[in-house]
């Protein structure tokens, strides 16, 4: 099995949940963080005042599935949360010993 976690920016959150749906992704966990990279923040005026933004708003994804769904998934966030900027994400993928569904117990894909 594979974890993906997905790091896109906020406002293309809604295209790449309902992607994933359409693929066939049943579960996903969505967290709302800050991050920093090439982006390199951003500037912003508040009552007259510039400040300047270092950490910008994004959104995480994580997504576990069997390894023979990972590619799909993967291809199918980067067509629906890419617009070709800098600062579009990125993709980490991992590998999953063991899932385990706590109300039934069962174990490895059946829990997924």
């Amino acid at each position: 099995m594979k974890k993906i976690e997905a790091i896109i920016r906020p406002h293309k959150l809604t295209d790449v949940r309902e992607a994933l749906l359409d693929a066939g992704i049943k579960g996903m966990t969505i967290y709302e963080i800050r991050g920093i990279g090439r982006q390199k923040g951003h500037t912003e005026i508040y009552r007259g005042s510039e400040y300047h933004i270092d950490f910008i708003p994004k959104v995480k994804i994580d997504v576990v599935v069997k390894d023979a769904d990972a590619e799909n998934v993967v291809s199918t966030i980067i067509k629906s949360a890419k617009t070709g900027e800098v600062g579009d994400g990125k993709i980490f993928i991992s590998t999953i010993d063991e899932v385990i569904r706590v109300r039934t117990e069962e174990l490895g894909e059946n829990a997924l």
